[in-house]
């Protein structure tokens, strides 16, 4: 029978390394899981939380803007004539495609969620007094109804692969999560886009919670909105064909 000490020796041999390694493990799948965010944050309500995403992601794209412009510059020293070709290719395609800024008339339309401190009869779900990635989408989609030439979320570009995701009580947009209120512009013919609006079904529907809970709306006209260019990736990352 092996001596008490030897025993000891032993295990602290082999423990040792297993414990190290399953260390190196977690901290690996903490490293993932963060994705490049602070894993301790000073931060514990959602808006901090919001605020610091949004920060890290716009960080990301100045550096993304960074390299598109010395890929442009590399790009436009090129003396090839198929290279030019294709160049004026994409400047061409670039307006209907959302890649270039667009000024105008328009509306800008404010989605709000309900106040929290209200009373509700029995039997009304309080989820229904929020604003939800369809009731974006509804309105998105009845202005592109009325005739908009663009449209943008939270000033950034709607195209037509744009999701809008929602994750609890906020949307994602191109990665970024925002909080209400949700400031949706669109520029085009002000009495095309007003009459959308109004012949929406699923507008209707919100209007009518506006009316009974106080869901925030407001329908402004503008005669000089500024949308900026779309600066997200144009490549499908996720699709599959119909059957």
């Amino acid at each position: 029978m092996p001596a008490p000490s030897r025993q000891r020796s032993t295990l602290w041999r082999v423990g040792a390394p297993v414990a190290a390694g399953l260390a190196g493990v977690l901290f690996v799948a903490s490293a993932l899981s963060a994705e490049g965010i602070p894993l301790r944050s000073n931060a514990t309500d959602l808006g901090t939380l919001v605020a610091e995403r949004a920060r890290s992601v716009e960080t990301l794209r100045a550096q993304e803007r960074q390299l598109r412009g010395d890929v442009a510059q590399l790009t436009a020293a090129i003396r090839d004539g198929k290279v030019t070709s294709v160049r004026r290719k994409v400047a061409a395609l670039a307006p209907a495609a959302g890649l270039t800024p667009v000024r105008g008339a328009g509306l800008q339309v404010t989605l709000d969620d309900a106040p929290p401190d209200q009373e509700l009869p029995d039997g009304v779900n309080p989820n229904l007094l929020v604003v939800h990635q369809q009731d974006i989408q509804a309105f998105v989609n009845a202005l592109w109804a009325g005739g908009a030439s663009a449209i943008s979320l939270q000033d950034q570009r709607l195209i037509s692969t744009t999701g809008i995701k929602c994750v609890g009580n906020t949307v994602v947009l191109q990665g970024v999560p925002y909080s209400p209120p949700y400031v949706i512009e669109a520029v085009g013919d002000i009495d095309a886009l007003q009459s959308a609006l109004e012949e929406s079904q699923a507008v209707r529907f919100y209007r009518d919670y506006v009316e009974r809970f106080a869901l925030g709306l407001e329908v402004e006209s503008d005669r000089d909105l500024a949308i900026t260019a779309y600066e997200g990736s144009v490549q499908l990352q996720h699709a599959r064909q119909l059957s």
